[in-house]
């Protein structure tokens, strides 16, 4: 995501230690709505994710950009939260979810990775600026290793498909491929 007003949503930082856990859980039911609408399955908060969003969130207010490299690549800041697949949706902007999340579905990076095919968990967090004037966002979303066309469950291939704005996933080149991180293949 380039460096631009983007209107932002999901659970704050600043709002998650006086909201309820009931609240900041139906932020993550709004999410599973879009995706059961749009044939996905639904997702949960997840504790790692939500640590995972907070600091990229902090991380943005404190420097006042919205990057998704602020604090360094996305493939090792996810890494703690053992998914095969995930994604990132940043913004800043709004206050409130209800409207961050409908900027994110309208634009179509963020919506693919809202439908992130078979994600279970998801990280919700919002941080302010110094200032107080702007509220950075973070979404988290991740699923697990998905086993390849007609394999058995040993042949899953452990690939981090990681989807920022509309940049599709690549698939590996050769079939000795195990990993693939930033489009080398291991």
């Amino acid at each position: 995501m380039t460096r631009r007003a983007f209107g932002g949503a999901v659970a704050g930082f600043l709002l998650l230690a006086a909201v309820p856990a009931m609240a900041a859980e139906s932020l993550a039911e709004q999410i599973s709505s879009f995706r059961l609408k749009h044939g996905e399955v639904r997702v949960v908060r997840d504790a790692t994710l939500d640590r995972i969003a907070m600091d990229q969130a902090r991380a943005m207010a404190a420097k006042d950009d919205l990057s998704h490299e602020t604090l360094g690549p996305f493939n090792r800041r996810v890494a703690p939260a053992g998914a095969g697949r995930a994604a990132e949706n940043i913004a800043y902007g709004y206050d409130n979810f209800e409207k961050t999340l409908g900027q994110w579905i309208d634009s179509s990076g963020h919506r693919k990775n809202l439908l992130l095919h078979n994600a279970s968990r998801v990280g919700i967090a919002s941080a302010r600026n110094a200032s107080g004037k702007r509220t950075y966002w973070a979404m988290e979303i991740a699923g697990d290793y998905e086993p390849k066309r007609g394999k058995g469950k040993k042949d899953q291939e452990p690939l981090v498909a990681v989807r920022r704005e509309a940049a599709p996933a690549s698939k590996p080149k050769s079939s000795n491929c195990h990993i693939k991180l930033l489009g080398l293949c291991i």
